[in-house]
């Protein structure tokens, strides 16, 4: 694909066309996203989503595999291992470790997201925004705050769950909420959460998608932080204001299939 600038209606075309091209199916097997596609209950679906963002940095076949991994020392059956697992069972995962993300992270996340589904049916309750919000900010900062409320938490844990009040651009919280919020017929986002809407949904920015949306004039900000996901998110919304992170489809089969 030629480096060049693509424009107005034609910018739209050609994105809608590499959205048509790129969400299917066929999406999946190399992807995160096929971890929680690998469950039916609601809230293992959440769960295991959950957890494949937050592991995802790396090689995405190590990405998947370090997941898998997780989740079977939870017996593939991750919300009945947060509501039920004893002492004993957590011997079996004190030891996973991915990258940077540790054995103290790997215990915590256990601890507060069993505490938090001893007393929610699901996750979503942590996100959810008034209908007025034009985006997710508000819920992704609540989040972290509910996350991060039990007493004594690692401080280091709270690097690997991002907010927009450290102006990080929140990637992959973002793309977990784009799996559970948006919907369509392609089967590869799951749709399931119903009270955030598509439209409230940041783009996740990684460094694909960075690359593609500059070539293209959807950012203009320099480095990326909060306000350039922001900046990116309004551009699309121009392209599609029902459902703008569609195109995180776009820009990522163009930055990593085509290295556009």
């Amino acid at each position: 694909m030629p480096n060049r600038k693509v424009h107005g209606d034609k910018l739209t075309a050609f994105l809608d066309a590499k959205v048509e091209q790129y969400n299917s199916l066929d999406f999946i097997a190399l992807d995160p996203i096929s971890i929680p596609h690998q469950f039916s209950k609601r809230q293992d679906i959440e769960i295991a989503g959950f957890l494949a963002a937050t592991l995802a940095w790396g090689q995405r076949v190590t990405i998947i595999n370090k997941c898998k991994e997780l989740l079977q020392m939870m017996g593939n059956t991750p919300h009945d291992f947060l509501l039920h697992h004893t002492l004993s069972d957590l011997k079996s995962i004190e030891h996973f470790k991915h990258r940077t993300f540790n054995t103290t992270d790997t215990l915590y996340f256990i601890e507060s997201l069993s505490s938090y589904y001893k007393k929610h049916d699901s996750l979503e309750d942590a996100f959810v925004v008034p209908t007025t919000d034009t985006t997710i900010e508000v819920g992704l900062i609540n989040f972290h705050k509910i996350f991060f409320s039990l007493p004594d938490f690692p401080t280091r844990t709270c690097k690997h769950v991002s907010t927009p009040i450290r102006k990080s651009a929140c990637k992959r919280l973002s793309m977990f909420l784009r799996w559970m919020v948006r919907q369509d017929d392609k089967g590869v986002d799951f749709g399931i959460w119903k009270r955030i809407s598509p439209s409230q949904l940041v783009c996740p920015c990684d460094v694909h998608v960075e690359r593609v949306a500059r070539k293209l004039n959807l950012i203009s900000r320099k480095g990326m932080n909060w306000q350039t996901a922001l900046e990116l998110t309004s551009n699309l919304r121009k392209l599609d204001p029902v459902d703008p992170v569609k195109y995180d489809f776009a820009l990522f089969g163009l930055g990593i299939m085509e290295r556009y």
